[in-house]
């Protein structure tokens, strides 16, 4: 018994001294290990950056989609991305792609072959033509090996894959964005001719044990779209991020309001909480679709701005 109670106190002993490094420290130790040239390389542009995350943009700017007699643009719901997070053992990927009907099974089969995770494959959009459909993946290794697997997938549909070009002067958004803010409760940006606003969650996030940020770029923060259509009126899209108990409240909300519901299912598979991602579309004043939306957002726990 002597001999368990000794083991048992070199085990604690052994614990507390090298368990004091916490999961941000391993996080920040691969981040430095990680050759992201090979993996801007790999895929064939540069990322946006915050934090240890790495964001590539890959909008289908190939595509006149058509909803309601209006053109999108691609920032307003056709911005395919992945984004790579430093972990242990290389980096977790998540991304989202814009996909046409015909391009969804070659897609699929090229990242099964890769060895990379379907997470799902849906709509975002109601009555678009061509319909668009968004397909989630996920991933756990190498990063430049996933981003080469990625860019392999993308090859088997249209999606433009050369380096972009220097991106020409975005048009003017044609919308009192100050007044949406202040509606919003967050400071939104201009992107490619339609402002864009990310409403973070409350309560941190887990994908496979790993720790998320809630307003980071891996696609956790419900996003609001505005796209200016004349008059001031906008068409919106985007998707609230949402825990079980708050699906209908929202759901309810939103059609109070006039805006309507698109779509409502799930991105990742073992996130913590659950999470459900609510679609959204309307094309109305854009003031008064701000009021709707922040009714609805007040129906969730999101982080106070």
């Amino acid at each position: 018994m002597r001999i368990v109670s000794w083991l048992l106190s070199l085990l604690f002993a052994i614990f507390v001294i090298f368990g004091a490094a916490t999961p941000s420290t391993v996080t920040s130790a691969r981040a430095e290990e990680i050759d992201w040239q090979k993996v801007d390389d790999a895929l064939g542009r540069k990322p946006a950056v915050t934090g240890d995350v790495h964001r590539y943009g890959f909008p289908r700017s190939d595509l006149n989609v058509i909803l309601d007699g209006i053109t999108i643009k691609p920032a307003l719901a056709l911005g395919g991305w992945v984004a790579f997070k430093p972990m242990h053992g290389g980096a977790m990927v998540m991304g989202d792609l814009v996909l046409l009907e015909s391009e969804i099974n070659p897609v699929m089969l090229k990242l099964i072959e890769g060895g990379l995770d379907i997470t799902a494959v849906h709509n975002h959009l109601l009555g678009a033509s061509p319909a668009t459909f968004y397909m989630h993946v996920g991933g756990h290794g190498d990063p430049a090996r996933m981003a080469a697997m990625i860019r392999d997938a993308l090859a088997a549909s249209k999606t433009p894959l050369a380096t972009p070009a220097a991106a020409a002067p975005a048009p003017s958004v044609d919308l009192d964005t100050g007044q949406l803010d202040q509606l919003i409760g967050v400071k939104g940006q201009a992107n490619g001719g339609v402002y864009q606003l990310a409403v973070p969650r409350r309560d941190p996030i887990a994908e496979a044990g790993m720790q998320i940020a809630p307003a980071g770029p891996m696609g956790l923060a419900t996003a609001i779209n505005f796209q200016p259509t004349g008059g001031g009126k906008a068409a919106i899209t985007g998707d609230f991020v949402l825990t079980s108990d708050e699906v209908n409240p929202v759901i309810r909300t939103l059609r109070a309001n006039g805006i309507d519901v698109t779509a409502v299912h799930s991105h990742m598979l073992d996130e913590q909480p659950r999470l459900f991602f609510l679609h959204f579309w309307a094309n109305d004043d854009a003031l008064k679709l701000g009021r709707g939306l922040r009714a609805a957002l007040d129906k969730t726990a999101r982080a106070k701005g």
